[in-house]
Formats: structure tokens, C-alpha cells, sequence
């Protein structure tokens, strides 16, 4: 097996020093929101960490959730609010923050352009463990 391409999923092996993701596994959303997942438990089957590219439109928000994973968040294009236990943050282009397990968050775009930006979810993200409370 050693240097000979195959698939498996959606990924395209080379040997075993590496692994590409060529086609992400798109997450149905009903909110306008892009997801792209490239690692975690919906693309790869991977239970440890999730790995995943956003677009949130304007106006776009989530319900309060408290999760069982550390989420990390790497805004690219635009802005992003996060409202962890009452305190209110902006994060822009080229900032990051890390959201801690058992925070109880809510994201939403309330700004007037789009926001783009990729999520790591350490362990991977799940809807089980994510704990969204109703709306």
C-alpha cells in the first residue's frame, strides 16, 4: 500500500504520511449558514477532533448552547459576536478565541457582512454533545 493512491470516503490517501481532504462533508443547515466539515465524526468518523469551515450571513444567530468540547475559532473575513457566560465579545478578521467546555455560548452575526471562519473542536463536534438549549 505504500505510495499507491485509493480512496476511502472522501478522502484520497498517498502512502501513510499524509492524508488530503478533497471534498468536505457539507452539513445541511436550515439558518442560511455554511458548514464544511473537513475532520469530525459527519466527514471522517473521527471522534477526537472536528475540524470545520463557516460562512455565517448577516444576521444569522444559534441558540444558547453549553458544549462538551473545547471549541477554538479562527475568524478570516468579517466579524463574529460570542456571548460566553453574559460577557459579550467581538472577534474580527485574523483574531481568535478559544471557548471553553461547559461555557454556555451563543454565536450570531450581527453585523452587516458576511463572516467567514474555521472551528477546531477538541473533542470532535457532535450534535449529542453540543447541548443547544430551545429556542
Amino acid at each position: 500500500m505504500d505510495n499507491v493512491p485509493y480512496f476511502c470516503g472522501t478522502f484520497l490517501f498517498i502512502g501513510m504520511g499524509y492524508i488530503k481532504q478533497d471534498k468536505p462533508f457539507v452539513v445541511p443547515t436550515t439558518d442560511g449558514k455554511l458548514i464544511e466539515e473537513h475532520v469530525g465524526l459527519a466527514s471522517t468518523g473521527d471522534t477526537n477532533i472536528s475540524i470545520a469551515h463557516m460562512l455565517a450571513p448577516s444576521g444569522w444567530s444559534e441558540p444558547f448552547q453549553q458544549p462538551a468540547f473545547d471549541e477554538y475559532t479562527l475568524v478570516s473575513k468579517g466579524k463574529k459576536m460570542f456571548e460566553v457566560d453574559g460577557e459579550m465579545i467581538e472577534v474580527s478578521a485574523g483574531e481568535s478565541i478559544l471557548i471553553k467546555k461547559g461555557s454556555r455560548v451563543r454565536y450570531s452575526n450581527p453585523f452587516s457582512e458576511l463572516c467567514e471562519y474555521w472551528s477546531v473542536c477538541l473533542p470532535a463536534f457532535s450534535i449529542e454533545s453540543v447541548n443547544r438549549e430551545a429556542e
